[in-house]
C-alpha cells in the first residue's frame, strides 16, 4: 500500500512541478518593466503608465480557457472602479493577437491584451513555467495547440496570476496561484489600490 501512494504521489509531483508554487517577486519589491503591444498594435510601455496610473497587471493562459474568460469578464465589469481609483488594467497573454481578438470578443475585454511574445514578461515577473508533456498531450486532445495558440513551440504558459503596481513602481499587491481556477477578485484589486 505504501509502495502505491508513493508512486500516486510522485506521479503527482511531476505532473504539477513544473509550475512554481509561490510568486519569485514579493509585495514592496519593484516590479519589472516591461513593453509590448497589445490588440491595436499599439506599444504599451508599463513605465510610462506609471507616471500617471497605478497599473494592475493580470497574466492569463489563453483564449481557450474558460476560467481566464470568466475572470477578464469580471474584471471588465469593474473597469470603472479601477479607473477611479486611478489604476490601469493590462492584460498579458502568450496567445498571438488573433486569439487576443477572440478573448475580446467572449470577454468584450477593453482594455489593453498584450501578447507577450517571446515570454519575456512572464519570465521577469516569475510566472512562467512550461506545460509538462503529458498535459500538452492532455490539451491536445482537447484541441489546444499552444504552438499554434501562443506561435512558438517554447509550451510555455503563466500561472494565472495579478500584480498591483504602485505609481512608485513598487508591487503593493500579488495573487498567485498554480491552482488556475483561483483568481483575483475585484475587489481585493480594489482594496489594494
Amino acid at each position: 500500500m505504501k509502495h502505491i501512494l508513493f508512486i500516486f504521489l510522485a506521479a503527482f509531483y511531476m505532473n504539477t512541478s513544473a509550475q512554481k508554487t509561490e510568486s519569485t517577486l514579493l509585495v514592496g519589491q519593484v516590479a519589472p518593466q516591461f513593453k509590448a503591444h497589445d490588440q491595436n498594435d499599439i506599444e504599451i510601455k508599463s513605465r510610462d503608465i506609471l507616471k500617471e496610473n497605478e497599473l494592475i497587471v493580470v497574466f492569463y493562459r489563453g483564449q481557450w480557457c474558460p476560467y481566464c474568460n470568466r475572470h477578464l469578464s469580471e474584471l471588465q465589469d469593474h473597469l470603472v472602479d479601477f479607473k477611479k481609483a486611478g489604476a490601469q488594467l493590462i492584460a498579458i497573454t502568450p496567445e498571438k493577437t488573433e486569439n487576443i481578438d477572440k478573448t475580446i470578443e467572449k470577454t468584450k475585454a477593453d482594455f489593453p491584451i498584450l501578447w507577450d511574445k517571446d515570454n519575456s514578461i512572464m519570465k521577469a515577473f516569475g510566472v512562467d513555467f512550461i506545460l509538462a508533456e503529458n498535459l500538452q498531450k492532455k490539451y491536445k486532445n482537447y484541441g489546444i495547440d499552444l504552438i499554434e495558440a501562443n506561435g512558438n513551440e517554447s509550451q510555455t504558459l503563466p500561472v494565472p496570476a495579478t500584480f498591483v503596481i504602485g505609481k512608485d513602481g513598487k508591487i503593493k499587491y500579488i495573487q498567485y496561484d498554480p491552482n488556475y481556477k483561483n483568481r483575483s477578485s475585484a475587489k481585493d484589486i480594489i482594496k489594494h489600490l
